[in-house]
């Protein structure tokens, strides 16, 4: 495989130019939502959140929107055909600008699904007693980058099937199994004494994620935004918050193979006592494994799915969360 040559320059907040092999595009948007067009007129919009598998991206070529406008005009043209042409332009341009903004309407309201769905998506599981086996699995061929990793996890799976914490961190430390997360905005702490309990901490960084406006088209195409309710915006947080932390859970089981998983969600807000921002915990859960492994994933509702464990959660609907204590192991 080649190198491919790539560079990324900021030129405005939120613009980019970007040089590759292939040509010179220019990309702008906020965080989660990204838009380029190139130098060929291919435009393609990538929504969503990174490294979680919930993503949405969708190609257009604004040369091609833009039908009725000619790449050369040649001969001589009379005032009647200049006329019709800048009629064909205009409104060729008028339907690239509808296009256009019906794809950033969908792209948005599909980044709200997204944000409210993580907790859909998990790595795949790892069989630690098969592993130490030395079963190798049928998808896996001899010799393969797949097959390579496999032994270096079977490697440790004594330690692990042992008990063993320290090599609980350094597969932790190896695999990165909330990496793909920290794109949200997110960072991670991993503690225990136990080999039968993990426990897991997580910024919210709902600033960064959840959006605050609303975004809808009209009847003449033109795009509309309002500010969220307050009632809508804190909905959305409390799926965002509730979904993040069922996905951890699932990835912890995963990974390992411990029976409980404590996740506390913590975020930067306002200690009405003192007067200052500080990070509190705002959702602590104790998840076990037969019960999370028991529910229709892809069903529920995040927020209502907390119900079926120990959780401390205090969330109002028109103020969002207040700081709770953590759940004891």
């Amino acid at each position: 495989m080649g190198l491919n040559f790539r560079k990324s320059i900021t030129i405005l907040p939120g613009v980019r130019l970007n040089l590759s092999k292939s040509g010179i595009s220019a990309s702008f948007g906020k965080k989660g939502i990204r838009q380029s067009i190139s130098t060929t007129g291919r435009a393609r919009t990538t929504i969503g959140i990174p490294g979680t598998g919930v993503y949405y991206t969708k190609q257009t070529n604004v040369k091609k929107l833009a039908g009725g406008l000619k790449d050369k005009i040649t001969g001589k043209k009379t005032d009647k055909d200049q006329k019709e042409e800048k009629k064909t332009s205009s409104n060729a341009a008028d339907n690239a600008q509808i296009e256009a903004n019906k794809q950033q309407v969908e792209e948005y309201e599909a980044y709200v699904t997204a944000i409210k769905s993580v907790h859909k998506h998990s790595d795949g599981q790892i069989d630690w007693n098969a592993l130490n086996k030395g079963e190798v699995p049928t998808n896996i061929v001899k010799g393969s980058d797949e097959y390579k990793e496999w032994l270096e996890l079977k490697e440790f799976s004594d330690e692990v099937l042992k008990g063993d914490i320290d090599s609980y961190f350094t597969i932790i430390d190896e695999v990165k199994p909330f990496d793909d997360l920290l794109e949200f905005g997110s960072n991670f702490q991993v503690g225990t004494d136990d080999p039968k309990l993990l426990e897991i901490e997580f910024a919210i960084k709902s600033d960064d994620v959840v959006p605050k406006i609303e975004m809808t088209l009209k009847a003449n195409g033109d795009i509309s935004e309002k500010e969220l309710s307050k009632t809508a915006y804190y909905d959305l947080m409390q799926d965002y918050v509730s979904s993040t932390t069922i996905r951890i859970a699932r990835d912890a089981f995963a990974l390992l193979p411990v029976d409980t998983v404590i996740v506390h969600a913590v975020d930067n807000i306002l200690n009405t006592a003192t007067g200052y921002e500080e990070e509190l915990t705002l959702l602590s859960v104790k998840f076990t494994r037969e019960k999370l492994m028991s529910l229709n994933l892809a069903m529920v509702d995040p927020s209502d799915a907390l119900s079926q464990f120990e959780c401390n959660m205090k969330f109002k609907k028109t103020a969002g969360f207040d700081p709770v204590n953590r759940v004891l192991a």
